[in-house]
C-alpha cells in the first residue's frame, strides 16, 4: 500500500514539474506578453518602408520581418492584420514590380519565402507562382553561371551555395515553404541535403560556428541563422528521413551550447564566448526561438531549457524602445579576422534584422 501510495505522489509530482516548466513559457507580465510585444512591433512593420539593397530591390532583413508578422497575425487570426500585410506585397504585382529582388543569389532567392507563405493563407495562385519561381530559379543553373557555381550543382547542390552560415537561413526557409505548398519531397531533400553539407563543414566542436573559415569568431547574429534553420527544417522532415539523425544532432549540440554561454541577464553577446562584449539583441532573438521550437517539440529538455528562453525573452522586451524599435541590432556585417572589428560594428534601432526574430519569438510563444 505505501509502495502504490508513493508511486502516486511521485507521478502526480512529476505531472506537476512538466506543467510547471511548461507555464515558464506562459504567464508573462504585463507588457511583456508574446500577444502585446507581438502586436506593437507587427503594427510598426505594416507602416514602414521597404527596406531596400541600396534602393534597388527588397532586402531580405524586411522579407523575415514581413514573414514574422504573418507568422503572429496567423497564430492570433488578427484578420485586419492579415489583410494589411497581404495589402502591402499587391504593389510588387504591379507598381513594385521593379523591386522584386532577382533570382540570382541567396540572399535575394529567399523572398520567395514571403510569396508562398502568402499563398498559403489566400491561396492566390499569383503568389504560388512567384514564390515557386524564386524556389526552383535556387537550383536551375544560369548560362553565366561561374565554373564554381556549375561545380556545387554537379554534386547536387544549389549553384548559390557558398559556405556562408547565413545561407542554412535563406536557402532552408524558401524551400521549405515550397514543400509546405507543393507537398514536393525534392523541395525537402534539397533542403536537408544542404544543410548536412554545412553542417559536415564548418560546424566547430563546440557546437557553435565561425563567421566565416578563415574568421575564427562566433559572430551572434552569424550563428543565430543556424540556430533557426535548423528547427525549422526539422519540424518538417519526417522521423524516417535520412537527413534528419545528422541535423538533429547538428541543432541539440549547438543548443547545449549556446545554453552555457547565454549571460546571467539573459543575453547573448555580440561575440557569444566573449563576456566583456555587450548584449546583442538580434542574435539573442535567434537563440532564444530555437530554444523556443525545441521545448514546443519536444526536443529539448524543458526542465532545463524553458526558464532559459524565459530568461532571455524578458531580457529582450525593455531593448523595445517607445516607438517599437528593437535597439543594440549589429548592422549588417561581412566577414572580417579582427575580432576588434566585432566589438566596434555599430548598433542600431529598428534594424529588421532585430525586428524579424522578436516577431518569430513572440508568434511561438503563442504557438499551442
Amino acid at each position: 500500500m505505501l509502495g502504490k501510495t508513493l508511486l502516486i505522489l511521485y507521478t502526480f509530482c512529476t505531472f506537476q514539474f512538466v506543467i510547471g516548466q511548461e507555464n515558464t513559457l506562459h504567464n508573462f507580465p504585463s507588457g511583456s506578453t508574446p500577444e502585446e510585444v507581438g502586436k506593437r512591433l507587427a503594427d510598426h512593420f505594416v507602416g514602414s518602408r521597404h527596406e531596400l539593397y541600396a534602393g534597388r530591390w527588397m532586402h531580405y532583413a524586411g522579407v523575415c520581418a514581413w514573414n514574422g508578422a504573418i507568422d503572429y497575425a496567423i497564430k492570433t487570426n488578427d484578420q485586419q492584420l492579415i489583410k494589411q500585410l497581404q495589402d502591402k506585397f499587391e504593389p510588387f504585382f504591379s507598381y513594385e514590380k521593379s523591386l522584386l529582388p532577382p533570382m540570382n543569389h541567396v540572399d535575394y532567392n529567399m523572398f520567395g519565402s514571403l510569396a508562398l507563405k502568402l499563398y498559403q493563407v489566400t491561396n492566390d495562385d499569383r503568389y504560388k507562382k512567384l514564390g515557386l519561381a524564386y524556389a526552383d530559379s535556387q537550383w536551375e543553373v544560369p548560362a553565366n553561371a561561374k565554373a564554381k557555381e556549375r561545380a556545387w550543382a554537379e554534386k547536387g547542390h544549389s549553384w548559390q551555395t557558398r559556405l556562408w552560415i547565413d545561407d542554412m537561413y535563406m536557402i532552408t526557409v524558401v524551400q521549405g515553404e515550397a514543400y509546405k505548398v507543393t507537398g514536393d519531397k525534392k523541395y525537402l531533400d534539397r533542403a536537408a541535403e544542404e544543410m548536412v553539407m554545412y553542417l559536415d563543414k564548418l560546424q566547430r566542436p563546440n557546437g557553435l560556428f565561425y563567421h566565416a573559415p578563415d574568421v575564427p569568431y562566433y559572430w551572434a547574429r552569424g550563428d543565430g541563422w543556424m540556430a533557426v534553420g535548423m528547427p525549422e527544417l526539422l519540424r518538417m522532415l519526417p522521423d524516417e528521413h535520412k537527413d534528419r539523425p545528422r541535423i538533429m544532432e547538428g541543432y541539440l549540440k549547438m543548443m547545449t551550447s549556446l545554453k552555457n554561454y547565454q549571460q546571467a541577464n539573459g543575453m547573448w553577446n555580440q561575440l557569444i564566448d566573449e563576456p566583456t562584449y555587450w548584449a546583442e539583441t538580434s542574435g539573442t532573438a535567434m537563440f532564444a526561438y530555437a530554444f523556443i521550437v525545441g521545448i514546443k517539440e519536444g526536443w529539448l529538455d524543458a526542465a532545463q531549457y524553458a526558464p532559459a528562453a524565459r530568461k532571455a525573452w524578458l531580457a529582450m522586451v525593455p531593448y523595445i524602445d517607445k516607438r517599437d524599435n528593437v535597439t543594440e541590432v549589429c548592422i549588417g556585417t561581412g566577414k572580417k579576422n579582427d575580432k576588434q572589428y566585432y566589438y566596434d560594428r555599430p548598433r542600431n534601432s529598428g534594424d529588421l534584422h532585430g525586428q524579424a526574430p522578436y516577431l518569430w519569438c513572440a508568434a511561438e510563444l503563442i504557438r499551442k
